[in-house]
């Protein structure tokens, strides 16, 4: 092992594993198992130039070649450590020498970046920055090395939190994502095996000195290992369980689908109608996950309330003197006798985006394409007062159905285009800018973004229209 210029490298020599590697025939069993995928696939890898990365790099190379496609190998540089761009420009040469093409995505907000929170909010981040090149680049598949040992470590990292069925089936094969589906190909493999690839290729590796920093619970947790397996709890075992609780929660998705469709009627400008005697009625464990999938779907949160809160709130929600409650985000509020609304908490949305013709994300909740030119011009929250201020300039359509059919709790958290003067769009109820040339920058389309889709791919595409996916709203292309 050397480090020159500060970057740990690993020798593809040194290993001293008889592990087998991975064929490509093996490899390719296990991506047809998250398929099917669309002739000549354009494949994007993250690889942070770990053995793991690396190695599913070369594999994925190769099975997209072999289809007439290509992959890009996507470097996040999160800039919290000096050598990080190092590490980058290496990653690089290595792929360019085996003829992969390679691009480095930088997080501006790292650099200085502290806090408790900061490892959340780095995974955040390089999520977000791949997300936003797939996207923007054509590319359907996101590819991550994670593998057998993550896997099994997942399990245990959520069995020490006493997670559910649904926690302990730790990390699943394929994910969607808002605008990407997410591939883990290799949680079938060892990492033994993957050094045993690399090894057989000649191509070295980053090691990252994270890896051993005992400040995080995973490398904690990887240190314990080989004692585990001195006592009969072998990694491979702990990942067969993950897979057997992924097969029960399976079940228990499609029943919850079927509860959230009768149950839930989402609405473009992000909100959720809720019927209170469906939602509530059956398995408690159910109708607490289906709150958490909702608080999910109108927060934009990626992760749930701690699950003793969401008890205590779908408790009090069966009672008929709740008044209504605040949790992740959301107010969840009584709506007539048998109704609820879930709808963004105003205080706790994100501040105003400067924007200008392009696409943006904003509050985690909503996707937006403007068109057009401008200075000056921002996203965020209509507020009280904006709605106050389209009152005054425009009664007619404040008083119209459209307007109307949006509660009040809700107005507030509308997403607006503001200009110097106030609000110039707000799309979901119909107010725009009276220019409808060129010059004038407007949002042309308005999608909501769902952290995780209320039911899985499992329920019919016409529920999934609606529950998976809450509907696009066009504004038009003038």
């Amino acid at each position: 092992m050397s480090a020159p210029h500060s970057v740990c490298i690993v020798s593809a020599t040194s290993p001293s594993s008889s592990a087998a590697p991975v064929t490509a025939r093996a490899f390719a069993a296990a991506m047809a198992a998250l398929g099917p995928f669309e002739p000549r696939p354009h494949l994007g890898v993250a690889v942070s130039g770990g053995a793991d990365s690396m190695a599913l790099a070369l594999l994925a190379a190769r099975w997209a070649s072999m289809r007439g496609g290509q992959v890009t190998a996507l470097t996040v540089d999160h800039r919290l450590r000096p050598a990080a761009k190092l590490e980058a420009r290496q990653v690089h040469r290595w792929l360019a020498a085996a003829g992969i093409t390679h691009r480095t995505l930088v997080w501006q907000g790292g650099a200085g970046a502290k806090g408790r929170a900061l490892q959340a909010r780095a995974r955040a981040a390089r999520y977000g920055l791949l997300e936003d090149w797939c996207a923007g680049n054509g590319v359907l598949h996101l590819l991550t090395a994670h593998h057998r040992g993550d896997q099994a470590e997942t399990f245990l990292l959520r069995l020490a939190a006493h997670s559910g069925p649904r926690g302990l089936s730790a990390m699943s094969p394929v994910r969607e994502l808002t605008r990407v589906r997410l591939l883990r190909p290799l949680l079938g493999f060892d990492r033994e095996q993957l050094e045993a690839t690399l090894s057989r290729a000649g191509q070295d590796w980053i090691e990252d000195p994270s890896n051993r920093d005992s400040t995080y619970a995973r490398v904690r947790l990887r240190a314990l290992m080989p004692q585990m397996t001195d006592a009969g709890m072998e990694g491979a075992d702990m990942a067969a369980l993950a897979a057997r609780f992924a097969t029960v929660r399976r079940r228990l998705d499609d029943r919850l689908a079927r509860r959230l469709a009768v149950a839930v009627r989402p609405h473009p400008a992000g909100f959720m109608c809720l019927d209170r005697r469906v939602f509530c009625d059956g398995v408690t464990e159910e109708g607490q996950q289906g709150l958490a999938r909702v608080i999910g779907a109108v927060s934009g949160a990626p992760f749930a309330p701690r699950r003793e809160r969401l008890a205590r709130l779908f408790d009090a929600l069966a009672r008929r003197d709740f008044t209504g409650a605040t949790l992740g985000g959301c107010r969840v509020l009584p709506d007539g006798p048998s109704g609820l609304l879930v709808c963004r908490e105003p205080s706790a949305q994100a501040d105003s985006l400067r924007v200008r013709a392009g696409t943006f994300s904003w509050d985690g909740r909503f996707f937006l394409r403007l068109r057009g030119q401008g200075q000056g011009y921002r996203v965020g929250a209509l507020g009280i007062s904006g709605w106050r201020a389209l009152a005054r300039r425009a009664p007619e359509l404040v008083a119209g159905a459209r307007a109307q059919a949006i509660p009040v709790p809700v107005r507030a958290t509308l997403p607006a285009l503001f200009g110097r003067f106030g609000p110039v769009q707000v799309p979901h109820i119909g107010y725009g800018p009276v220019s409808r040339g060129a010059a004038t920058l407007k949002i042309i389309e308005v999608r909501p973004l769902v952290a995780e889709p209320l039911a899985g791919p499992r329920v019919p595409a016409s529920l999934g229209a609606c529950l998976g996916s809450p509907p696009t709203l066009s504004i038009g292309h003038s």
